[in-house]
């Protein structure tokens, strides 16, 4: 019973965690212009995609 509660809010650190670094992600991206999103690979469509899935190398 501990086990479940002490995983349900490691699960939910997680889970916030996870959306706060999509939030950084999406606006530091969206602070670039399109010129300097384009020196990276990247188009304005991009950015949603890469904040939810992150940057996987």
């Amino acid at each position: 019973m501990v086990n479940r509660a002490i995983a349900g809010l490691y699960n939910a650190a997680e889970t916030l965690r996870a959306w706060n670094d999509a939030r950084v992600t999406r606006k530091a991206l969206s602070q670039l212009s399109n010129r300097e999103l384009d020196d990276i690979g990247l188009c304005r469509g991009d950015i949603e995609d890469i904040a939810q899935k992150g940057l996987r190398f």
